[in-house]
């Protein structure tokens, strides 16, 4: 296969399933704690889906971006990025930016997590209501709910069964069909 056209199969493959398909969605953070762990379980991503075994190994992310600032295709406000973390010079950022993620792959600490992923919202109590009011009439139904020393604002979930009508339950041994060769 000619190079051109692997680098677009590889393309594509990356482009669609479980990296980038309709399970993602924009999560408002606060700035501060919240932001600090919520890049870090980002530059994890990768490292979770088993693809490398340390996020400086994935250079599509945001930990490279982090620790090794660019001047032209800049992606990252770094004086923007250093004020909403609370520190005093971006040096501050790349040294405890490694410090965090390094934490978390020696601590084991790499699963999958609910707050990221399922979050409308996240931070402390006072943030989740200032983005419900924000929302207005698109938060009704939606919950602040503790989580940790966090909060966080998510989709209400919606059972299986209010899909189908009174008549239909749970999948059972009634309504199972037994294959035979």
């Amino acid at each position: 296969m000619p190079e051109g056209q692997a680098r677009n199969s590889i393309s594509e493959k990356i482009e669609r399933g479980a990296f980038w398909e309709n399970r993602y969605h924009a999560t408002a953070i606060e700035s501060g704690e919240h932001l600090i762990k919520c890049i870090v379980y980002i530059d994890l991503n990768m490292l979770r889906a088993g693809v490398v075994k340390h996020p400086s190994e994935w250079p599509f992310c945001g930990y490279n971006e982090i620790q090794e600032p660019k001047r032209k295709t800049v992606l990252i406000n770094y004086h923007k990025l250093t004020t909403l973390l609370g520190f005093n010079s971006y040096a501050e950022v790349i040294k405890y930016h490694k410090s965090w993620v390094e934490s978390h792959l020696e601590n084991g600490n790499n699963i999958r997590d609910d707050i990221w992923t399922q979050s409308i919202a996240v931070g402390n109590e006072n943030f989740i209501e200032k983005i419900k009011s924000l929302m207005g009439a698109m938060a009704i139904g939606r919950k602040s709910t503790e989580a940790g020393d966090s909060y966080q604002l998510r989709e209400p979930p919606a059972t299986y069964i209010a899909h189908f009508g009174a008549k239909k339950s749970d999948i059972g041994p009634g309504n199972s069909y037994f294959w035979s060769d």
